[in-house]
């Protein structure tokens, strides 16, 4: 096992080398609350925070991440531009099966960058996974990008309903549900008999009556919002499915893996049917410009469409991660998150786009080397 030495100085290393990059040095509390935060992280942080209740804040948790706190800072009076660094403990629980060997520690050191800037948000994105590229120089890891924007981009011009798009947009972090959810909406397989009864038994006859009917109310749901959601399950049962050539091009979309170069040439010809592709697309064949101006060999470097899907809620755009082996997290990991910066801004925000890189991984590596 890697001694804590040998991690707090890779961690030094990485600190001075994005304070170097010309990243203001900040900090955040390690305890935060929770109320806000816990909607912002997603559904696995959300499972492994550790959260605690204070007689006078309220509900709290220990930092799981810097990203969100970083970002509510600068929104409150940040400068624009501004590059920010930091360096320190994050915690989130691990399961029973976590690696004995502390490589999914509960606690553990987190140093990261992070660029708030309006004027170029390509080269941003660039400018971060280039220099954390270059922080991990020599390992024997492997690169990977994707883009979420393209994604989201594609769900939000499907010829359906805005109720479908919005269960679709909110399921994208859950592949497994967003897929039931994609081939109920296109009628690429059967409802559940369950689902069926439940329609039938709601089309028969007046909702308030059966509601009344029913056994006595169970839950926090009021009879009005159960009539609600009833209303809202008959209607939905009468929209046309989403055209097959969409779908077939969303779950096309979702399997593409390939060198930048190569995706770019796939995303541009899904775009001619697929048109809300067109501002995603553009963005990405400008973000190749930047990362080779930066020395990326965009023709090998790895692009896999569903990239991002596993990991924060809050990326809506580029996302990356540096891996080593499929029993291990990410070493590095980051994306852009401009929605994110209007949510903690009050309306106002900002493109921003940041990436983080775990000491004790890379000094372990390191140690075996």
């Amino acid at each position: 096992m890697v001694s804590k030495t040998a991690i707090r100085l890779e961690a030094d290393r990485l600190f001075t080398l994005f304070q170097a990059a010309g990243a203001q040095p900040v900090d955040a509390d390690i305890l935060l609350p929770a109320e806000t935060l816990l909607d912002l992280y997603g559904e696995d942080i959300r499972a492994r925070a550790y959260v605690t209740h204070d007689p006078v804040r309220g509900e709290m948790m220990l930092r799981p991440d810097f990203t969100v706190p970083v970002v509510q800072a600068h929104m409150q009076g940040g400068a624009d531009p501004a590059r920010y660094c930091y360096m320190g403990e994050v915690f989130r629980a691990q399961d029973h099966l976590a690696d004995v060997s502390g490589a999914r520690p509960p606690e553990y050191l987190q140093v990261g960058f992070e660029v708030f800037d309006r004027t170029a948000p390509e080269a941003a994105d660039a400018e971060v996974f280039a220099l954390i590229a270059g922080a991990l120089d020599g390992l024997p890891l492997r690169a990977v990008t994707g883009d979420m924007g393209i994604l989201l981009a594609a769900v939000q011009g499907l010829a359906t309903t805005p109720a479908r798009k919005a269960a679709l947009l909110r399921h994208i972090w859950r592949p497994q549900r967003f897929l039931a959810l994609l081939n109920r909406f296109a009628a690429r397989s059967p409802a559940p008999p369950a689902r069926v009864a439940l329609l039938d038994r709601l089309a028969r006859g007046d909702i308030a009556a059966q509601i009344a009917d029913a056994a006595p109310m169970i839950g926090l749901r009021s009879a009005a919002e159960i009539a609600a959601r009833a209303q809202a399950l008959l209607q939905d049962a009468k929209t046309p499915p989403i055209p097959a050539q969409e779908a077939e091009l969303l779950t096309s979309l979702l399997a593409l893996a390939a060198p930048c170069d190569a995706a770019l040439s796939q995303l541009q010809m899904m775009a001619q049917h697929m048109p809300s592709l067109d501002g995603a697309t553009r963005r990405f064949a400008q973000r190749l410009i930047a990362l080779r101006a930066r020395g990326i060999d965009t023709a090998r470097l790895p692009f896999e469409a569903s990239l991002g899907r596993a990991s924060m809620e809050y990326y809506d755009g580029f996302v990356f991660a540096f891996t080593g082996g499929a029993d291990l997290p990410p070493y590095a990991s980051g994306g852009r998150y401009d929605a994110l910066t209007q949510v903690l801004g009050g309306g106002r925000s900002i493109p921003a786009v940041g990436g983080v890189i775990r000491p004790h991984l890379v000094a372990a590596l390191r140690g075996a080397l």
